[in-house]
Formats: C-alpha cells, structure tokens, sequence
C-alpha cells in the first residue's frame, strides 16, 4: 500500500476530496474543479484532482439529480424549440425538408450523419439523440449466416 493512502481517515481530516453529500459541497468543489480547469497547463498533481473532482461533481449530480431517458426525436424537438429553430431550418442537417418533417413524426430515425451534423449546429454532444429506440442490435443477421452454413452443410456453432 502507498504512503499517501496508508491512513485514508488522515487524508479526509486535512481536506482532502470525500464524497459530495450537499448541494452546498457541490458548489465548492465546482468552484475549485473550475478553477483548475481554466489553467492553461495544469501540473500532473492539478490534473489528478481535476479528474478526482470531475468523478465526484457526476457521481453527485448523476444521483441527485437524474436525467430522465428522452427519445432522440424529443431531444430534437426541445433543441429546436429552445434554440428558435423551425423544422423548415434543418434541411442542411438532415437532406430535405420531406426528412425534416420525417423524423420529427417519428417515421424515421436520425442517421449517423444526421447527429454529426445536429451536434455541431446545437453545441451538443452526439450522445444526446442516441435511445434504446435507435440501437441497432450487434449481431444483426448473425441466424441467417448460420442457418446458410448448415444448408450448405458447414457446422453450427453447437457443434451440429
């Protein structure tokens, strides 16, 4: 075990990072994690607390404040109600306007390029429209690839 970890009770009585337990506790350490990211170059000790306290505000606000699972086409619609966007504005996004109305009807599904594109015009990041309705599953045609190498008379995976 390190020195510096050899009596943790030590470490927390002279200050060191604990967890957050109050929003009051969420502003300091906000306040500090902002101030050593606006270093130009942080030493490696700065770095170290920079990402301590980053774990310790998202663990905080992940379970204080949670955010509710959203359809990418709602997070499109709240974009574009908060940034004054009409639909007819997303044709350089999405291809065409007919896609546009698409999309936001829930008749079609925002494509790779379509979030590239949406993620730069609103700032935000591209994990914002992706939802359990958008996954594609991993294996996608796996049973038909197996079902042809056992026609063919190829072994299955079980050993058939």
């Amino acid at each position: 075990m390190s020195k510096v970890l050899s009596d943790p009770a030590e470490l927390i009585r002279r200050g060191a990072p604990r967890m957050i337990r109050s929003d009051e506790e969420l502003a300091e350490y906000t306040s500090v994690l902002f101030s050593l990211t606006s270093k130009a170059r942080p030493t490696a000790a700065e770095q170290e607390a920079i990402d301590l306290l980053t774990l310790l505000v998202e663990r905080y606000e992940n379970v204080r404040y949670p955010l509710p699972e959203a359809r990418s086409v709602e997070v499109l619609r709240l974009l574009l109600t908060s940034n004054g966007v009409s639909q007819g504005k997303l044709t350089p996004e999405v291809g065409f306007q007919a896609s546009a109305s698409l999309i936001l009807l829930g008749k079609r599904q925002l494509n790779r390029c379509h979030i590239a594109r949406l993620s730069r015009r609103f700032k935000v990041s591209p994990a914002v429209f992706f939802d359990k309705a958008s996954e594609i599953p991993l294996r996608l045609g796996v049973g038909k690839k197996v079902r042809a190498a056992r026609r063919k008379g190829g072994s299955s995976e079980n050993g058939k």
